[in-house]
């Protein structure tokens, strides 16, 4: 069946988001559900395109932190109904050896199923008003829009007393953030963590680390997020704060067991090894774009490296329990979250990536956002 609806396509890395009509021209084919989207946060991965241009198909309907309503399904097999809340996350095969094994986040396909345009099965059914196709999906998604067609394996089914607009970034920015705590490091009470940025990824991870118990430094260069990171229970610290690496081992008695970076900023990726204390882990989140040059001496003494893609999570499993401990007030994300209507998709983005905002959610069928903070 054709549907015929709003969505905000990028046509080239250099230009604006322009709402317009696009066109589905089949529904959801074996596995898959139809969504109507209530809202979609914004993610730095959605604006990478501008930064790696011709890596990605354009043009395309960007948005991978999705929730909606599902309004249609390709039958029982996909284990959700019409009707049902869901929030949506990445995509996965669900059959290579890593997807059987419990991770997802390392899916043999990650790459083409979710940077590159999707299901090539897909190549045909997404083009706009004047039929040009567009990127058959984006991240599992495209939901930067009023619908996306999504893998039901994807798809998290919630509450629907929740406030599902609100949700979808616990599909990957908190996700990972949080994963990369409750997961990858598995903190636990007494341990000792340092955050290298406090935007919504490092804000997540801070919230997750104060949840679970843990002594975290906070590292950012703007004040307001790091009066963030310290009202979710973090030691703030300036990014230009001198001999930051002593300072941080101070704090954390010796030096932080964890760290992690969503920067990608090398002097600071080599501020957070020297801050470790030996036999200590930092994390990556951020992709790099250049070499990293690194100190000498920052991987002695058993200190070690690793990227975390996703916070290494099974969105199925991590999501509940974000949202478990919302209902109980220890993972606020919230409170980091400001709304805007689809229409007003430039204006979220240039406040992204100014800093005014830390995490915009964009709402499709509304005329105007919360101005929430």
């Amino acid at each position: 069946m054709t549907r015929r609806f709003e969505a905000a396509v990028l046509r080239s890395s250099e230009g604006r988001f322009a709402v317009e009509e696009v066109i589905l021209n089949a529904g959801p084919s074996a596995g898959e559900v139809l969504v109507e989207i209530a809202g979609c946060g914004m993610c730095r991965t959605d604006l990478a395109v501008r930064r790696a241009p011709g890596g990605s198909p354009l043009p395309a309907v960007l948005g991978h932190e999705g929730a909606g309503v599902v309004v249609e399904t390709s039958g029982p097999l996909t284990g959700l109904r019409e009707g049902d809340h869901v929030v949506l996350s990445f995509d996965s095969c669900g059959h290579c050896r890593n997807c059987l094994g419990g991770a997802p986040a390392h899916c043999e396909s990650f790459a083409s199923l979710n940077l590159f345009g999707g299901r090539e099965e897909n190549a045909a059914r997404f083009t706009d008003a004047a039929g040009r196709a567009l990127a058959p999906r984006w991240f599992g998604q495209s939901s930067f829009a009023e619908y996306a067609v999504v893998p039901a394996r994807n798809a998290v089914r919630v509450d629907p007393s929740l406030p599902v607009a609100l949700l979808g970034p616990l599909g990957c920015g908190f996700l990972t953030g949080a994963g990369a705590v409750l997961h990858s490091f598995a903190i636990g009470p007494g341990d000792t963590l340092a955050v290298f940025g406090a935007g919504a990824v490092g804000l997540a991870a801070v919230m997750a680390a104060t949840a679970s118990g843990a002594v975290t430094v906070a590292v950012d260069r703007h004040p307001e997020r790091l009066a963030l990171a310290e009202r979710f229970g973090a030691t703030p610290l300036h990014a230009s704060s001198a001999d930051l690496p002593g300072r941080i081992r101070r704090l954390t008695d010796g030096g932080a067991r964890f760290a992690l970076d969503t920067t990608a900023c090398a002097p600071l990726i080599n501020d957070a090894l020297r801050a470790l204390r030996p036999t200590g882990h930092l994390g990556l989140v951020a992709r790099l774009h250049v070499p990293l040059p690194l100190e000498p001496g920052t991987l002695d003494r058993g200190r070690r490296m690793s990227h975390i893609c996703e916070g290494d999570a099974v969105p199925g499993l991590l999501i509940p329990r974000l949202i478990g401990l919302w209902r109980a007030g220890r993972f606020p994300f919230d409170e980091l979250i400001r709304t805007y209507p689809l229409t007003d998709i430039n204006e979220a983005e240039r406040d992204c990536a100014a800093g005014r905002v830390v995490k915009p959610v964009l709402l499709p069928r509304a005329s105007g956002g919360t101005g929430r903070p």
